[in-house]
């Protein structure tokens, strides 16, 4: 049986021998993910891992946009349903790890647009390949909310303290090739090059050592894993402030395409 029929908004396909892709689709609405694509992403993760025929991933988004995030059907429903907020934040929690704990390498294309859960399988990914146009930005600020489903653990360690909370603190965006000299991204290419670039690199992942490419990626990754409990608070901080005022005002500012209007002397 397909272990891969299952899903909705994950598109897969085998560009070569033993290397699995995975598109996010969602069409017309730039990728973005409702409740049953964010569970797909986090679980997908768990799959891949037990497929012996998987020797490398690409992920990728389709059409001109990698993934523009939750959708804000999602955020309201976190924010107004104590159910829909605590599945939210395991299914963040174990997005995050399951990407970390993934022994099949990842590499990730990214073009267009690249915010909210998308963002971070794309930067969770152990090659991360940009288009020099990218458009990547973390955007929960802007929201609202904390910085919290992968920026903690993962932006000082690529760009430093100092670029992580100039750039997350502020939601200032970042373009692919931006992003390559921060090295927020492990490299960036010209958007008609991108696709055959992941490929690439895929087949090269496939074609080497197993045991030493995988046990190398669980090596590395246990700088994420200290992190953890630093990522942990910031998960937390972001599913508490989605019960407050700035949320609000941050999504509805979403919706109605304004400035947000934060009220002032609101946090403790």
């Amino acid at each position: 049986m397909d272990r891969y029929a299952k899903y909705t908004y994950l598109k897969f396909d085998r560009p070569a021998d033993r290397i699995l892709r995975i598109t996010l689709d969602t069409p017309g609405r730039m990728n973005s993910l409702d409740a049953i694509g964010h569970a797909e992403l986090a679980e997908v993760w768990r799959d891949i891992d037990a497929d012996p025929d998987v020797a490398a991933v690409i992920l990728r988004g389709a059409g001109d946009n990698f993934s523009a995030g939750g959708d804000f059907k999602l955020v309201d429903q976190a924010i107004n349903n104590f159910e829909d907020r605590a599945r939210l934040w395991k299914e963040s929690k174990d997005l995050v790890y399951n990407i970390i704990n993934c022994s099949r390498p990842i590499v990730s294309a990214i073009q267009g647009a690249a915010v909210g859960a998308g963002l971070v399988a794309a930067l969770l990914s152990d090659i991360s390949i940009a288009a020099h146009d990218a458009r990547i930005i973390d955007g929960h600020t802007r929201l609202g909310v904390a910085a919290g489903d992968h920026s903690v653990i993962i932006w000082p360690l690529l760009c430093s303290m100092a670029k992580a909370k100039y750039h997350l603190l502020l939601c200032e965006p970042v373009d692919g090739r931006k992003a390559s000299e921060l090295g927020l991204v492990s490299m960036s290419v010209e958007k008609d090059v991108l696709q055959d670039k992941a490929l690439e690199i895929a087949v090269k992942l496939s074609n080497g050592a197993p045991s030493a490419i995988r046990w190398t990626k669980y090596a590395l990754n246990n700088w994420f894993r200290s992190a953890g409990p630093a990522f942990d608070a910031s998960l937390a901080l972001e599913m508490l402030g989605l019960t407050g005022p700035d949320a609000r005002e941050g999504l509805t500012s979403h919706l109605e395409k304004r400035r947000p209007n934060f009220a002032p002397g609101t946090a403790v």
